[in-house]
């Protein structure tokens, strides 16, 4: 019997998370189908595993057909066991809400990095993450707290007021208060900020129940629609401005890409000019002087840093048309994230394709998980 070593190495098992219970349901499915197809090779093999729009979890067969049409497409109900002494295991779920040993469905024990590309609510927001901690399973993009403050814009506003960038005016609202005394808050935001005033839920993405508001005849109808969404409501001051994007991808020490601008098919960068007109167009590299240019970059990596962010973020600005001050907008943990989604394509510009940044984000997610290991969990 012969003791050599087989010199071929392991394929890396990564399994792609998606779907989930989110208005970003179908952004999500998009979104997974790209990666999935581009990790997948001699080197990678990808396992799907589904979230349903009520939060079920399913593996095998094919999760993504069973989500994108509704057939069972050989999916089985499974939860993951947030149990480190055997990282990532999933077991399948029988009648009753049993868990036994998966049979014919994956063990994310064999995992060795998840990739959820899960937009908005649980999932972009720190529970996914929250969960595969507990489970000591490496995952990419960020960890529990920048995921959440990513995802809520009023922390995450207070958060960039606290690293001293700078944020257009804005103010809080909470769902409870305004339902309870909405004249005091009309009156609080017409004092506060001018029209026209964006409103929107503090916990949403992909502009799901925003509204510009231009007068004061809009504003009630505006808060109403944010609060559905979310308890808490943003309002902010609009500025007529260029919109301005960038890519952050790293963990420690980021690099960031050329900046691209969105020009919308509509008044503003709505749900529909996003991912429905056509005549959106994305101009990148964005036509900026070299100062703004620098600004954007250096700002960007400012961003993600205060939240502790890793892996990946994209990250927004607005650029006064009037006086060509720059305002930071957000930072977007889980960015759509297509071939031809604005973080990809920066990508593509500034020299990094589709595929390698795919496997990119699998070795920082491994890298991250290395060091969060490395934390002591024990006195002495």
């Amino acid at each position: 019997m012969s003791d050599t070593v087989d010199p071929t190495p392991r394929r890396l098992r990564v399994g792609v998370l998606f779907g989930g219970r989110s208005t970003e349901h179908d952004v999500s499915l998009a979104s997974a189908r790209a990666v999935m197809d581009n990790l997948q090779g001699d080197d990678v093999e990808v396992v799907p595993i589904g979230i349903t729009r009520d939060g079920q979890w399913i593996a095998g067969g094919d999760p993504w057909q069973a989500l994108s049409d509704g057939t069972p497409a050989g999916s089985a109900p499974v939860a993951l066991l947030p149990d480190p002494s055997h990282p990532g295991e999933l077991m399948r779920l029988e009648r009753g809400g049993h868990a036994v040993a998966a049979q014919g469905a994956p063990r994310l024990a064999g995992l060795d990095v998840i990739f959820p590309v899960l937009h908005g609510t649980y999932g972009e927001d720190g529970t996914v993450q929250g969960l595969l901690d507990m489970a000591d399973v490496a995952y990419v993009g960020c960890g529990v707290m920048a995921s959440a403050v990513g995802m809520d814009k009023a922390m995450m506003k207070t958060v960039f007021t606290a690293a001293g960038l700078p944020i257009v005016p804005y103010l809080t609202i909470p769902r409870r208060q305004w339902e309870t005394n909405p004249d005091a808050f009309v009156a609080q935001v017409e004092a506060a900020l001018r029209y026209p005033v964006f409103v929107k839920p503090a916990n949403s993405g992909s502009s799901v129940g925003i509204s510009k508001v231009r007068d004061a005849s809009e504003l009630r109808a505006a808060l109403d629609l944010a609060a559905s969404y979310d308890r808490k409501i943003v309002v902010e001051q609009g500025i007529d401005a260029r919109e301005i994007e960038v890519s952050v991808l790293g963990n420690d020490d980021p690099d960031v890409s050329l900046p691209g601008e969105i020009i919308p098919a509509r008044e503003w960068y709505d749900y529909d000019a996003k991912y429905i007109d056509e005549e959106t167009c994305l101009v990148i590299p964005a036509r900026l002087p070299q100062a703004t240019t620098d600004a954007v970059r250096r700002l960007a990596v400012a961003a993600f840093k205060a939240v502790d962010g890793s892996g990946l973020s994209r990250v927004d600005f607005l650029l006064d048309r009037q006086t060509g001050e720059l305002w930071l907008s957000e930072i977007n943990t889980m960015p759509g994230f297509t071939p031809t989604s604005m973080y990809a394509r920066l990508w593509e510009a500034s020299g990094v394709g589709y595929a390698e940044l795919c496997r990119r984000l699998v070795h920082l997610a491994v890298e991250r998980h290395d060091d969060r290991r490395r934390n002591r969990t024990e006195r002495g």
